[in-house]
């Protein structure tokens, strides 16, 4: 299972609103390229994003299911990415000073990435989701920023 955690200078609340707006994913999540649909529920529970994966002319249609949406402390998704498989990908964020900690997990749960041992796959999940907490901050970050600037809580 790979993990990374990232501080964030913003409050859990914004880094939930970024989760909470399924239009978003392809800005945050490495690989995602772009959004198909989003379900009218999302983010709830058996909710889903219908998203493309990949660069054009190779793109893959596929979605992300939301398993637990607990905010503003833990999102629960599973990613699909097939032919590779699937992935539960866990979004822990928690207070700290005046920002918070984002820490993402992600394991194989079916398919071929499976059965690639953690040893190989680790290290480039790690990047990936080094990149995509880059992401998430900025977004999350620059909502905060919006938010200060109108005079909104």
């Amino acid at each position: 299972m790979s993990r990374n955690v990232r501080k964030m200078n913003c409050t859990p609340d914004a880094v939930f609103r970024v989760l909470a707006s399924g239009w978003l994913y392809p800005s945050w999540v490495v690989g995602a390229s772009r959004m198909r649909q989003v379900d009218d529920e999302w983010p709830q529970p058996g909710s889903r994003l219908h998203h493309s994966v990949g660069v054009w002319p190779v793109l893959l249609d596929d979605t992300t299911s939301m398993e637990k949406w607990d905010p503003p402390r833990q999102a629960v998704m599973k990613a699909r990415g097939w032919p590779i498989g699937e992935a539960r990908v866990t979004i822990d964020v928690k207070p700290s000073g005046t920002g918070c900690l984002v820490r993402i997990q992600e394991e194989p749960v079916s398919g071929p990435a499976k059965a690639v041992p953690p040893f190989a796959a680790d290290p480039m999940l790690y990047l990936r989701n080094a990149e995509t907490l880059q992401r998430l901050a900025y977004l999350a970050e620059g909502t905060l920023r919006e938010d200060v600037s109108s005079g909104a809580d």
